[in-house]
């Protein structure tokens, strides 16, 4: 079992040296450091710390938000952690252990609170989505060519038309007029007019 610290500041103005104190007195026997916002998931030096992770061994922070910036990402790393059958600690956080029982426990009911959460906001982003589509709102890109212009350029492509310059035509990429051509969901003939 091997313990590691991770620590990490925002900015380039601050310094690393306090957290990496109090890792190494808790114990750590290397302490992956990165300056970098916490709000990045892709952080490479926690990356390389996670990837490092063997069963027992016990990743260390000094505070929560050294970690990780919201529930979510927290949630996640954890799982990473637990999948790795590593445990993790945060010092000024006693409760955010989970080498201990009441730790798990405690990191569970945050993981099911983070998860009941989640399915509300599905639930009612669903729902005002459903109600917004009975309104009549179309949802997506708006589309670069009126149903007649649609027409119109089928028609040219079928009279042998060439692609580019009925794109220069419309004002549109080639790939509009492209999909307009191709068979498929995208096809003119796909398009309800």
């Amino acid at each position: 079992m091997t313990v590691y610290g991770y620590a990490r500041v925002s900015t380039n103005g601050q310094t690393l040296a306090s957290q990496d104190a109090e890792l190494h007195a808790a114990g750590a026997a290397k302490v992956y450091a990165e300056k970098m916002s916490g709000a990045r998931t892709d952080r490479p030096e926690l990356g390389k710390l996670l990837k490092r992770l063997d069963a027992g061994d016990v990743l260390l922070v000094t505070r929560l938000d050294r970690l990780a910036r919201s529930t979510r990402d927290l949630l996640n790393i954890l799982d990473l952690i637990g999948k790795r059958d590593a445990g993790f600690k945060s010092l000024a956080d006693p409760w955010a252990d989970t080498t201990t029982p009441h730790g798990r426990l405690m990191l569970t009911v945050l993981g099911g609170l983070a998860e009941f959460e989640r399915a509300l906001i599905l639930a009612r982003t669903s729902d005002g989505r459903t109600r917004a589509k009975a309104k009549g709102v179309k949802f997506g890109r708006p589309a670069k060519l009126t149903a007649h212009q649609r027409r119109e350029a089928m028609q040219r492509l079928a009279e042998g038309a060439v692609q580019a310059d009925l794109a220069r035509s419309y004002g549109v990429s080639q790939a509009t007029i492209s999909r307009l051509a191709a068979p498929g969901p995208f096809a003119a003939s796909a398009v309800v007019v």
